[in-house]
């Protein structure tokens, strides 16, 4: 876990050798010549623990199939030519080392990458004046904008190459956390879980990962279960609106109002663990203060001002976003509780893995289900069509629950494994069919069947 990205020999097969063959005649095609390596990051589903790893939480993923490919070849000046398979979708862009510029106004694709070359040049122990560039063609195959982390897998991809062409050693922590940092400047104040399992990802295991330190322990799936990702189809990019960050910002003022209502300084807290933490109480019963400290009205803007002290500019120039500053009313109450809630729902599910149960998989189903219900009534970030796909599901798996950010993306469903088919082919039928969205669509490529995978490689060609 300590070392950094593995460096692999391609003698590959299956469709990974597939992947790179491709993507390496097309950069011979665009560049002139072979790649020198391939830089490989898996997406994730996170199958349970949404929107509590900004809070201090621990969170629950596993790395999936669909991966990140970056074809590279190293330059000797500092320039840097990004460019994806797609060109007609993903137009090409290039700069030099001493002109990265990330804005926070609309995502374009390659600010996921500088935000990796950035994420390195800020912790590398050469002097910017001796990095070099690289020539960079870019395959991906995680559906954009479906709660699989397709963003955050670019920006590590490139980080990871960026690392490799200037020979710099970094522990593959250090790398999840320096990308987790670098991708906030894009406008995302995520919390880390993303970058961590992208890079410590172990084929077959999912991992209970914590932070603060970052720490990931495997934790061994029951062996009968799979799961199902089914796309919604309804798309929506974090970093384009205010959804995501607002809900951090709920979650870091209902923080400081919990602190200050029981005598300690809300300027020591940022996190709902810090205020658990301080108070030495178990998830149980925070949730328990927040539900009678908290009230169920949305907070305005003056009221929080007042409760923690300070004018309404200062909340917004302290602690606000930039993107959140226009929000007049905050929910701290149902944000707390969710999040409270289902850091519990986090640990029981990891005890549950480990206890061999003849009911693992129906306790680990309900929980999905109870997770789902959180998300769209207490953190209300679910999608009407996210809702219908786990409806649908309901009797036909063993549990749903929306995965990622939500406001569209995907839904993850826990199957036995002799009904994974099935199943399948029940969703096509009874959510696809009729969807306009899915419509000329590949839909083996928005509803699959995955394992655990694998995290960070470099294969050399």
């Amino acid at each position: 876990m300590d070392t950094p990205p593995d460096v692999l020999v391609a003698s590959l097969k299956g469709l990974l050798k597939e992947k790179i063959d491709l993507l390496s005649n097309d950069f011979e095609k665009k560049y002139g010549s072979l790649p020198q390596f391939i830089a490989r990051v898996p997406g994730r589903v996170n199958l349970i623990g949404e929107h509590i790893d900004y809070c201090g939480y621990a969170v629950f993923p596993m790395a999936i199939d669909q991966d990140i490919l970056i074809a590279v070849k190293p330059r000797e000046d500092q320039q840097l030519e990004l460019s994806n398979l797609i060109p007609n979708t993903y137009e090409d862009y290039s700069c030099g080392l001493d002109n990265i510029e990330i804005d926070k106004g609309v995502p374009h694709w390659f600010k996921y990458c500088l935000c990796g070359v950035k994420g390195i040049i800020e912790n590398s122990s050469k002097a910017k004046a001796e990095l070099k560039g690289m020539d960079a063609r870019i395959h991906g195959l995680i559906p954009p904008s479906a709660g699989l982390s397709s963003s955050s897998a670019l920006v590590c991809a490139t980080a990871v190459a960026f690392a490799h062409v200037n020979k710099l050693q970094f522990t593959k922590q250090q790398l999840a956390d320096y990308c987790a940092r670098s991708e906030r400047y894009i406008g995302t104040e995520g919390g880390g879980m993303d970058q961590a399992i992208a890079m410590l990802a172990t084929q077959g295991t999912a991992k209970l990962i914590e932070f603060n330190p970052l720490r990931a322990h495997d934790t061994k799936l029951p062996s009968e279960a799979v799961f199902v990702i089914a796309h919604s189809l309804a798309e929506i990019n974090k970093a384009a609106s205010s959804h995501f960050n607002c809900r951090v910002m709920e979650c870091r003022l209902a923080a400081k109002v919990l602190a200050k209502l029981h005598g300690i300084n809300p300027d020591s807290v940022t996190r709902l663990a810090d205020v658990q933490f301080s108070l030495n109480k178990t998830l149980p019963e925070m949730a328990s203060i927040a539900g009678l400290y908290l009230h169920d009205d949305p907070y305005s803007k003056e009221e929080v001002s007042k409760l923690l002290e300070m004018t309404e500019s200062q909340l917004e120039n302290k602690i606000l976003s930039e993107n959140t500053r226009n929000i007049d009313f905050f929910k701290l109450r149902q944000r707390a509780l969710h999040v409270f809630q289902e850091a519990n729902r986090v640990w029981k599910f990891r005890d549950i893995c480990n206890s061999g149960s003849t009911t693992a998989l129906q306790d680990l189903g309900q929980l999905m289900f109870d997770s789902h219900h959180s998300c769209r009534d207490l953190y209300e970030c679910s999608h009407p069509q996210l809702d219908q796909l786990v409806e649908i599901s309901r009797n036909h798996c063993l549990g749903a629950r929306l995965t990622g950010a939500g406001w569209g993306g995907c839904m993850v469903a826990l199957v036995a494994e002799n009904e994974v088919e099935s199943f399948i082919n029940y969703l096509k039928e009874n959510y696809y069919k009729n969807l306009p969205a899915a419509l000329d669509r590949n839909l083996d490529q928005v509803v699959f069947a995955t394992q655990p995978g694998s995290g960070a490689a470099i294969y050399t060609l």
